[in-house]
């Protein structure tokens, strides 16, 4: 079968995970939300925050990405 120019998409199913946090942590982030909805004027949870907050963090790890990408 010829193969497509769009590759097959990957499993977007979402995973839930569960974390136990500092409460001094949940406040930050409960911050960062209110600080997220001046800038941009839309509210979101933090629980929706997170996820983009660990992608963008581990993007922006140099060391991690290169390892990544050798592996």
């Amino acid at each position: 079968m010829p193969e497509l120019k769009l590759a097959k998409l990957p499993d977007r199913t979402p995973v839930k995970v569960t974390l136990s946090m500092m409460p001094e942590l949940h406040d930050r982030l409960t911050d960062y939300a209110a600080m997220y909805r001046e800038v941009y004027g839309r509210d979101e949870a933090v629980a929706e925050l997170i996820p983009a907050m660990l992608a963008a963090f581990m993007d922006s790890d140099r060391v991690f990405m290169r390892r990544k990408v050798s592996a």
